[in-house]
């Protein structure tokens, strides 16, 4: 029988069971109950921000984050180009324009040095991508954005409790978002967070998220809101897995730490590396396979012919049909050439250093044979 490492798996491990049994029990399972008050209250402290408001999703999150920072039609957002699409789908939800940027060599998240150019009198905004779970460099991201008078939005979907300069994603820019679908570091199975230390813009990202509703008086909505509301049946298990999130990141570490130990030397992939000022949570282990080695494609298949699955890595969104026809924005070499020869390798709580070294053989074989 042929082994079969699916590329993400969550992990469920501490009280997920039985809070959700007791929301049944309760019959407290809609958009109220004590879970989404304690999930909200433990990521606020877990992110070091004053506030976390929950939503249904992480995409929900960033649309949420930008209507409260107030984008309107015509504004623009940079936006970097190798992410995955729901960061572009936020802003053009608002109609808006997202304006694409390249990415780094050395931690392939948005370009810097190249975001002044990308500005003009319509740019309201910067949504800096923690890709992969390695922070952004926010002190020269938020050095421009303070110059041009422009918001910074942390897209940190894929890093929960990654930490920049020894501060907590989520805690840095004037708000961030996260996600908790089921492949990620946590999981409330679907799901999504607002985080942010600004006072007035807390109460508008709930406001926005239960239709609007005037807190103060039931069935007033003096603005047009939207449905975005978690469960408490979400919540209750995204709040048994915050509860263990110490256990999920240190496991991931251990299985980076595998594949970098495994494929080191062996001169067939590279890999996004950790920067000495970030803690890199690795919510994928993603590889560049060498240009002169077979297509990224075919190794894939091959892999998964093995019963090993990958995950291309994110096709840059200039690329793709709704957004190329972006009137700005390129060169992006960096990020086409990670988006061409990227893999993202199995990489969740419960792989073990015999799974790990198994899929570096596979790798290390489709890639030489």
């Amino acid at each position: 029988m042929t082994r079969r490492i699916p590329v993400a798996a969550p992990i469920f491990r501490g009280n997920e069971t039985a809070y959700v049994m007791d929301c049944l029990q309760s019959t407290w399972v809609s958009s109220n109950g004590s879970y989404i008050d304690r999930f909200e209250a433990g990521f606020a402290q877990f992110s070091a921000a004053r506030h976390a408001i929950s939503c249904v999703n992480g995409t929900a999150a960033l649309h949420l984050a930008l209507l409260a920072l107030g984008v309107c039609p015509g504004d623009e957002v940079l936006v970097p180009t190798l992410t995955f699409v729901a960061t572009a789908n936020a802003v053009r939800y608002c109609n808006a324009e997202p304006v694409f940027v390249d990415s780094r060599t050395d931690t392939w998240n948005i370009d810097h040095d190249r975001l002044e150019d990308a500005i003009t009198p319509r740019t309201r905004g910067i949504i800096a991508v923690h890709l992969y779970g390695h922070p952004a460099d926010m002190d020269a991201i938020q050095a421009v954005a303070r110059r041009h008078g422009l918001f910074v939005i942390e897209d940190a979907a894929e890093a929960h409790g990654a930490t920049y300069k020894g501060r907590r994603v989520g805690s840095i820019g004037d708000a961030a978002t996260f996600s908790f679908y089921g492949n990620k570091v946590l999981t409330a199975g679907e799901g999504g967070m607002v985080t942010t230390s600004d006072d007035a813009l807390a109460e508008r990202v709930r406001r926005l998220k239960g239709q609007g509703l005037d807190p103060a008086r039931r069935y007033w909505f003096p603005i047009i809101g939207y449905n975005y509301r978690m469960t408490n049946v979400a919540a209750a298990i995204g709040l048994a897995q915050l509860e263990q999130a110490d256990w999920h990141l240190g496991r991931r570490a251990e299985v980076a730490a595998w594949y970098a130990e495994m494929l080191k030397g062996l001169g067939v992939a590279t890999w996004q590396c950790e920067q000495p000022w970030a803690s890199h949570i690795r919510w994928m282990f993603t590889v560049l396979i060498n240009a002169d080695e077979r297509s990224r494609d075919g190794v894939m298949a091959q892999l998964l012919d093995e019963g090993i699955e990958t995950r291309p890595a994110f096709v840059p969104l200039h690329q793709l049909p709704p957004y190329q026809s972006a009137e700005r924005g390129g060169p992006f070499p960096v990020a086409e050439d990670i988006g061409s020869r990227g893999i993202s390798l199995p990489t969740w709580a419960g792989l073990t250093r015999e799974d790990v070294s198994w899929i570096c053989d596979r790798l290390v074989h489709a890639l030489q044979g």
